[in-house]
């Protein structure tokens, strides 16, 4: 196992350990010098789940907390489930069941109900929500956004961080201003699959070096990730799992000591509560 001399948490990816690699994706990660994960749950439709109430959730959010069991048994730190509703489940549910927006919005806002319960039990770390990142119509735009506020105001009753799927941008502060107006700290909201500059939210930057570098050189506080979808027939997508730590080996060759330990000691501290350094177990 390669040491790299400090945590290396990827802030998002899904692990299947059915229909893709599994625990062979966190040891490769863990080799490379990989310590944590946070793991979000995959799509419900993706794991053939027909979500119709909060309940229906259930299962989904089951196989991500025990996968991340098994992950944490392989790595030297820990992982964390991350549980939510996708945003691109609105289309599912309006464009192929047939339901109004205001039906599918309280369906999804259901299932982030459910998903705070184990939050508030202490099985989870974070919620997942979003809008959708293509067009839809300003129906349906209306109701992602109500989902995502429900988040918000879930986050401060919980005290615990978001992590959003949105359009991709630089700016979201309405989306934060949002957040803030709920009770949370605009901090906590993670705009996942981010650029290297972010106004509002944190960003959870894609590790491709070019992003990395707008990051590391902006000083600002910032997560890594790879988005890694964990899926056979799509292997190594979105990024492989070895992404995180061969990005930190290169920008800790490259000086940027300062912004690896922003991304892997203090924004997952301030954001999540975590302590990567105490969780290194061995």
């Amino acid at each position: 196992m390669e040491q790299l001399g400090t945590p290396v948490l990827d802030n998002h990816l899904h692990l299947d350990p059915t229909h893709g690699r599994g625990l062979d994706a966190v040891r490769d990660f863990s080799r490379l010098g990989g310590t944590h994960l946070l793991v979000v749950n995959k799509p419900s439709w993706h794991l053939g789940v027909d979500a119709n109430e909060g309940a229906d959730f259930r299962p989904v959010f089951e196989e991500t907390v025990d996968v991340v069991a098994d992950a944490t048994a392989e790595l030297p730190g820990r992982a964390w489930p991350v549980l939510g509703v996708h945003p691109g489940l609105v289309s599912h549910l309006v464009d192929e069941r047939g339901l109004s927006p205001a039906e599918a919005r309280d369906v999804m806002q259901s299932g982030l109900d459910v998903a705070a319960e184990y939050v508030r039990a202490g099985d989870a770390l974070a919620l997942k929500s979003g809008r959708p990142h293509y067009d839809v119509s300003e129906a349906v735009w209306e109701a992602s956004n109500d989902v995502m506020r429900h988040a918000f105001a879930l986050g401060a009753d919980l005290d615990c961080a978001v992590q959003l799927h949105t359009e991709a941008s630089d700016d979201l502060t309405e989306v934060a201003e949002w957040a803030e107006d709920a009770g949370m700290a605009r901090e906590r909201v993670v705009k996942h699959y981010a650029g290297g500059r972010l106004a509002g939210p944190t960003p959870s930057v894609m590790s491709e070096k070019d992003r990395l570098e707008v990051a590391a050189e902006r000083g600002a506080p910032f997560l890594m990730e790879t988005d890694f979808v964990d899926d056979a027939d799509r292997p190594g997508a979105v990024l492989g799992p070895k992404t995180v730590p061969r990005r930190v080996r290169w920008m800790l060759e490259e000086g940027w000591d300062d912004a690896v330990a922003t991304a892997h000691v203090e924004t997952p501290r301030d954001v999540y509560g975590i302590d990567t350094r105490e969780t290194l177990t061995r």
